[in-house]
C-alpha cells in the first residue's frame, strides 16, 4: 500500500535550514563535470503503454561504475584537502558506493579501503577491486559492515566517506535531478528509490528550485521500508533477503531524513516480486540491464499504477550492477510467471517412437523444446511406463494452453 499523500512542509522551495541547498548542487555539478557522465534522459513508449503513465527514464545505470553513486563520491573526494588525501579514504557499501569511491579515489591517486557485507554480489565485489580498492568483507548486515568501516577509519586515520548522510554526497547525488530537469520534459512526479536517502534528498532539493510542481515520491522495497512504516504505509516488519540489496538499508540518515521530511510528499512500497518483474520489464521492454535498486522506481509504479495513471512520471534508473546468474534467473522466473515458459510432467508408455511423437506434437503446436528429462528406471510407477519432464517455450499463456491441450489428448499431463 501507499502512504497517504501529504504535502511536504515546504512545497515549492527548499527551507533554508536544510543540510544542502540548490547552490550546493550547482557547485557539485561544476566540480564533477567531465569526470562523471551526464547520462541520458529518455522517454519509454513501451513502459508507458504497459503502465498507463507517460514514462521518462534517467539512465544512471550507464555511469562508468554502473550507478549514480559515483556522483556523490566524486564530489566528496574532490573536496578533500592534501592532508586528508594522504591519509586515504575508507567507505562502507553493498556495492555501488564502493565502486564510486574506489574509482574516484583511483583517479585522484588516493588509497581506498572498502568494507562490504559478506552477502554482497560477486559482480560488485570484483568491480570494486578492479578500481584498485582494498576490499574487506565483514558482517551479515550493512550496519555491521558500517561499524567495522568506522572502526578501521579511526584505527588507521583514514577519512570515512559516508554512503549517504553527508552534505557533499547528497549534493553530488542531486546533480542527477538537475540534469533530468534540464534535459527532459516537465514531470508530474519523480519516483526515486530510497535506501539511506542520499539520492532522494539531493533530487528533492533540486526539484524544489527547478520544478516545484513536480511531486517527489520515494520508493522502498518491502523488507526495508522503515520510512514508509513510520508514515503508516505498511505493518512493521524489517529485514530479510531482497534482490534490491542496493537499498537494503534499515533506516535513512539523520541529515537525509530532514530533507525527506521537508520535501518528499509520499513514500510507496514495492513488493519483492514486483521488483523482479520490473527488472524483467526493463530488460525486455526498455532494453536496459538494471539491478534490483535500479528497477525499484518502476516496481513502485507497477505496484501503485492507479496513483500515476495518465501522469508524466520520471523514473530514476539508479544502477545496473546485477549479478549475471541472478539476472538470468530473474528472466527465467519472469517467463514462467508469464506463461511463456511451460514445464510439463507426463507419464508415458515406454515404447519406441513416443518421444518423437511428443516432440512432433509440441513442434506442430508452435512450441520450442528447451529441456527434456526422461526417467525410465526409478521415477515411474511401472516398468512399462516412463516419466518425462519437458520445458517448452511458448508465445504467451494462451499458446502454452494450446500446447498442453495438444499433449493431453494423448498423454496424462500436469504442470510442474
Amino acid at each position: 500500500m501507499s502512504a497517504a499523500p501529504s504535502a511536504p512542509a515546504h512545497a515549492g522551495a527548499a527551507p533554508r535550514d536544510l543540510p544542502i541547498g540548490f547552490a550546493d548542487i550547482e557547485q557539485a555539478a561544476s566540480r564533477i563535470a567531465g569526470r562523471v557522465a551526464r547520462t541520458p534522459t529518455v522517454p519509454s513508449p513501451i513502459l508507458s503503454r504497459i503502465t498507463g503513465a507517460e514514462i521518462v527514464l534517467k539512465l544512471d545505470n550507464l555511469q562508468a561504475v554502473g550507478s549514480f553513486k559515483e556522483r556523490g563520491a566524486a564530489n566528496r573526494l574532490a573536496l578533500l584537502d592534501p592532508a586528508e588525501r594522504s591519509r586515504g579514504v575508507i567507505a562502507m557499501s553493498a556495492g555501488n558506493h564502493a565502486q564510486g569511491v574506489a574509482r574516484h579515489a583511483s583517479l585522484l591517486g588516493i588509497r581506498s579501503t572498502i568494507v562490504m557485507p559478506t552477502y554482497t554480489p560477486l559482480a560488485k565485489i570484483s568491480g570494486t577491486a578492479a578500481w584498485g580498492a582494498d576490499v574487506v568483507l565483514h558482517g551479515e548486515t550493512v550496519e555491521a559492515a558500517a561499524a567495522h568501516a568506522v572502526w578501521l577509519a579511526e584505527r588507521d586515520g583514514a577519512v570515512f566517506v559516508h554512503p549517504y548522510d553527508d552534505p557533499a554526497v547528497m549534493a553530488g547525488q542531486g546533480t542527477l535531478a538537475l540534469e533530468m530537469f534540464e534535459d527532459g520534459p516537465p514531470l508530474d512526479a519523480l519516483i526515486v528509490p530510497i535506501g539511506g536517502g542520499g539520492l532522494i534528498s539531493g533530487c528533492a532539493v533540486a526539484a524544489a528550485t527547478l520544478s516545484p510542481g513536480t511531486e517527489i515520491v520515494g520508493v522502498q522495497v518491502a523488507p526495508y521500508s522503515a520510512l514508509a512504516q513510520r508514515r503508516g504505509a505498511v505493518a512493521a516488519s524489517l529485514g530479510g533477503a531482497t534482490i534490491a540489496e542496493g537499498i537494503a538499508v534499515r533506516d535513512v540518515g539523520v541529515l537525509t531524513g530532514r530533507v525527506i521530511e521537508a520535501l518528499v510528499s509520499d513514500i510507496i512500497v514495492a513488493p519483492e516480486a514486483m521488483v523482479e518483474r520490473a527488472i524483467a520489464l526493463m530488460a525486455e521492454g526498455a532494453k536496459l540491464v538494471t539491478e534490483g535498486a535500479g528497477a525499484a522506481a518502476l516496481a513502485g509504479l507497477l505496484a501503485h499504477r492507479d496513483r500515476f495513471a495518465g501522469k508524466r512520471v520520471g523514473l530514476v534508473v539508479c544502477g545496473g550492477n546485477i549479478d549475471v546468474r541472478i539476472f538470468a534467473n530473474v528472466l527465467l522466473r519472469a517467463l514462467l510467471r508469464d506463461g511463456r515458459l511451460l514445464r510439463l510432467r507426463m507419464e508415458i508408455p515406454d515404447r519406441p517412437g513416443v518421444l518423437a511423437d511428443i516432440a512432433a506434437k509440441i513442434g506442430g503446436s508452435g512450441g520450442n523444446i528447451i529441456e527434456v528429462n526422461h526417467q525410465r528406471l526409478f521415477a515411474s510407477p511401472s516398468v512399462q511406463s516412463a516419466e518425462l519432464e519437458v520445458m517448452v517455450e511458448a508465445r504467451d499463456p494462451d499458446h502454452a494452453a494450446e500446447i498442453e491441450a495438444a499433449l493431453a489428448r494423448s498423454y496424462r499431463v500436469s504442470r510442474v
